[in-house]
């Protein structure tokens, strides 16, 4: 007799909807539960961490993926899921995250790793919420590694960043390494690069600055030893002024110049 759970089921991809609660295995139905209060938060800061990487592609959240047309995945977080359009996706993502809390059906687990990796998903992190903290990596073709907290998890080729374990689980941890990304998109390493950009041009604007204030002084010297007094305009523009060339021209005036007036004309 034929195992019901091993035979193909009846259903098909195009039968199901965008907001259905199943996945499909082989034809078979699978119910999806509504993520739990437990996972709800560290789904959205992985998500975060992945999509701000500067090398990763698109991510997507429970992604409905036609990896045959008898089999639909939804990964939690799917890395890499080509251009967005209506419909499910028919690309399986080169990253795929799944976060396990209680009550995790673990053959049903292993059996949605194998289908994506028959798809083409070289990674799959499964993220633990219940112990202690771990990633479990089940690379096509490689014995599973259990990665601990402290440690960091790699994919070459879809991720610029190594990514810490702390970042899948915790907010601060996440929203650190997601600034991060998002400088390095920006062409900044680090917050410490920007600040020393910041410091460099602060101090190149306080030379510039400085420059200018001596060449007001000079000017100012310069009107003083022909006994001229600057109307109100006249002092509001010798202020406003920040051109070093202009400055120097308006102090050889007051050296050669008839009047005050000249030196402004």
């Amino acid at each position: 007799m034929t195992n019901p759970k091993t035979a193909p089921g009846p259903f098909r991809t195009h039968q199901l909807s965008s907001g259905d609660p199943y996945e499909l295995s082989r034809g078979h139905a699978l119910f999806a539960a509504p993520t739990g209060h437990d996972g709800a938060g560290p789904n959205l800061r992985g998500g975060l961490v992945l999509d701000t990487d500067p090398l990763a592609p698109a991510v997507g959240v429970d992604a409905g993926i036609a990896l045959s047309p008898d089999t639909m995945r939804a990964p939690d977080l799917a890395v890499g899921l080509g251009p967005e359009r209506p419909g499910w996706g028919t690309t399986a993502p080169p990253l795929a995250v799944e976060y396990a809390s209680v009550g995790q059906d673990e053959a049903e687990l292993q059996q949605k790793i194998t289908e994506l990796h028959a798809a083409g998903t070289r990674w799959v992190w499964v993220v633990r919420l219940v112990g202690p903290r771990r990633v479990e990596v089940y690379e096509k073709g490689v014995a599973v590694k259990v990665v601990g907290s402290g440690q960091s998890l790699t994919a070459p080729g879809v991720l610029r960043n190594a990514v810490a374990i702390e970042a899948l689980y915790d907010r601060e941890a996440a929203h650190e390494v997601a600034l991060r990304n998002l400088l390095q998109r920006r062409g900044y390493e680090s917050l410490d690069a920007v600040r020393s950009e910041g410091r460099e041009e602060g101090r190149e604007e306080g030379r510039e600055e400085g420059r200018e204030e001596g060449a007001r002084s000079v000017l100012r010297a310069a009107l003083g030893a022909r006994a001229w007094t600057l109307s109100p305009a006249q002092s509001s523009r010798l202020d406003a002024c920040h051109d070093l060339a202009q400055l120097t021209a308006w102090t050889v005036r007051a050296i050669t110049a008839a009047t005050v007036d000249d030196v402004f004309a």
